[in-house]
């Protein structure tokens, strides 16, 4: 398990468009019909990390909370599925229906998109206003595995809470750490 940080993408970025297969729906589905009202938060995630299994709960958790403060959540996987298949497309679908997902989980097979995000671990967290300009880029928490950090998801609700609030963060941002994106030879 290596030990990978965000590249903190600058802030005021624009979202970089795209359209995606959706594994849940078995639809393509276009950032601009997923974007929340008053934000979005994109996520890289994947099956197998065990960044990701550790907080996947307080995903879903935060992503139940929020929507109804008009905040849209997009998970995907962009890591190469045949070096590793246990995130291809099919097993991502199981794997969203078992968690319980309450947001498609996108499917990027070219890896263009994380590549336009400038995305390097997972999970790797994004947060953009109504109008798609970043606002946060970095850390669910300061849990991880095995450091005995409570999982409280305090750095992005603080995030979701100052859009929702219509607030500036000023808080420090600090990189997401996680397993590298498994990128295609």
């Amino acid at each position: 398990m290596a030990d990978t940080p965000s590249n903190m993408l600058p802030l005021g970025t624009k979202a970089p468009d795209f359209s995606l297969f959706d594994t849940v729906s078995e639809t393509t589905l276009h950032l601009s019909k997923l974007k929340g009202e008053i934000g979005t938060l994109i996520m890289f995630i994947c099956n197998h990390c065990p960044f990701v299994i550790h907080i996947n709960n307080e995903i879903i958790s935060i992503a139940n909370e929020y929507v109804d403060k008009g905040i849209n959540f997009i998970a995907i996987s962009s890591n190469d599925v045949v070096k590793y298949p246990m995130d291809s497309p099919e097993k991502m679908k199981i794997h969203a229906k078992n968690e319980h997902y309450p947001f498609p989980y996108l499917y990027d097979e070219t890896q263009e998109v994380a590549k336009a995000y400038d995305a390097a671990c997972t999970p790797d967290f994004y947060v953009f206003d109504k109008k798609l300009k970043l606002t946060y880029r970095g850390q669910l928490d300061d849990s991880r595995p095995g450091n005995n950090q409570q999982i409280t998801g305090k750095d992005i609700r603080h995030a979701l809470d100052c859009l929702v609030e219509n607030k500036v963060n000023l808080e420090l941002q600090k990189p997401s750490i996680g397993c590298s994106i498994k990128w295609k030879s």
